[in-house]
């Protein structure tokens, strides 16, 4: 299993964190049991802490007429709405929440040019409240595949999440599968597709990003 780098430091801070606290419980007095429940509770803290910067190896075929998933998670919403930010007009809106023992890597659904990025500073909602999508801290990434169709994606954090990285940059070309993000703790992808496009999933619907196909497009 990888370690995302996005996991380093904190992992690192967590490791000394953790190795400073035990040596310290067993210099105040109390139960033996309760010296072991602490250590195990840290430990495990710290396994947790590792796992969820895990960073999987998943192959991939390209399809420019497919959108694959770009997280893990489950699919929350799907409804036709209007976008405001760069469509200005109605889009399928497909949106899937990650919980924190999710994998937090997020992939490009397509290849193209990156046509639009801006990050967005908010509030921390829970990532399933309906303001979230427009309250809360977010970044929003718009992909134009050669066909000229483009999709939006919206990395939105949640109660939990403090930090969404994004590494798209405007005029980049990203192909299908690369990682264009990372979001750490709780948090939501929402994507864009035209009205027109055949959607793949159905809401409830388990999802793993770089996977899963969410929909075919034009």
């Amino acid at each position: 299993m990888r370690i995302h780098k996005e996991g380093y430091l904190i992992i690192l801070i967590s490791i000394v964190t953790v190795a400073a606290i035990i040596p310290l419980t067993g210099m105040i007095e109390m139960a033996a049991w309760i010296h072991y429940l602490i250590w195990v509770v840290l430990i495990l803290l710290l396994l947790w802490i590792v796992r969820f910067f895990r960073s999987p190896r998943r192959g991939l075929i390209p399809d420019e007429n497919l959108v694959i998933c770009p997280a893990d998670g489950k699919v929350v919403a799907i409804e036709e709405v209007h976008e405001p930010e760069f469509f200005g007009d109605k889009r399928k809106q497909i949106s899937v929440f990650m919980s924190p023992n999710n994998v937090h890597v997020n992939w490009s659904p397509v290849s193209g040019t990156v046509k639009y990025m801006k990050y967005h500073p908010g509030k921390y909602l829970v990532a399933w409240h309906p303001k979230s999508s427009t309250e809360n801290e977010r970044t929003t990434v718009v992909i134009e595949n050669e066909q000229g169709t483009a999709i939006l994606l919206r990395q939105i954090a949640g109660a939990m999440a403090r930090r969404i990285v994004c590494y798209a940059r405007e005029g980049n070309t990203i192909r299908q599968g690369d990682e264009f993000g990372f979001i750490k703790f709780g948090s939501r992808v929402d994507i864009y597709l035209p009205v027109n496009a055949e959607i793949n999933v159905v809401l409830g619907q388990k999802v793993t990003g770089k996977q899963t196909i969410i929909a075919r497009i034009q």
